[in-house]
């Protein structure tokens, strides 16, 4: 039990998650705006052809007691599509602004390489003499 506590305490300290909590508030907050544009802009204006924006009501088949609801299923595949289409578009947007695509940062493994071979090739500098003025 000890070594769990342990190793929560050094998962909590290790910084990393502040930047996951920052990327879930986020992600969040950006779900909200996506949902509110799919929901109180784009379903209103694919569901003028039909009088309402939301389909579930329309294409039910009732058999013995069981319904199909196609409707319901249409709703859900048109918002899909919307949320995804409004998704692209603002990832195209983020990367026309920012000259590219986001790149996620290097991993420890990455970092601690790099490191490595730098410390390397200091030690085989000193061990050439490189570092004495002599």
């Amino acid at each position: 039990m000890k070594a769990f506590i342990a190793e929560f305490k050094e998962f909590i300290n290790k910084g990393n998650l502040l930047g996951i909590a920052v990327g879930f508030v986020m992600g969040t907050a950006v779900a909200a705006v996506v949902a509110s544009l799919v929901e109180d802009i784009i379903m209103p204006i694919v569901a003028i052809p039909f009088g309402e924006p939301d389909f579930s009501s329309l294409f039910v088949v009732t058999i013995n007691d069981s319904q199909l609801k196609f409707g319901s299923f249409l709703t859900a595949v048109i918002t899909f599509i919307a949320i995804a289409f409004t998704v692209f578009w603002m990832l195209k947007a983020y990367n026309k602004v920012t000259k590219g695509e986001a790149t996620a940062p290097p991993g420890e493994i990455v970092l601690l390489s790099g490191i490595l071979e730098e410390m390397r090739g200091l030690r085989a500098d000193s061990a050439a003499g490189h570092d004495n003025p002599n």
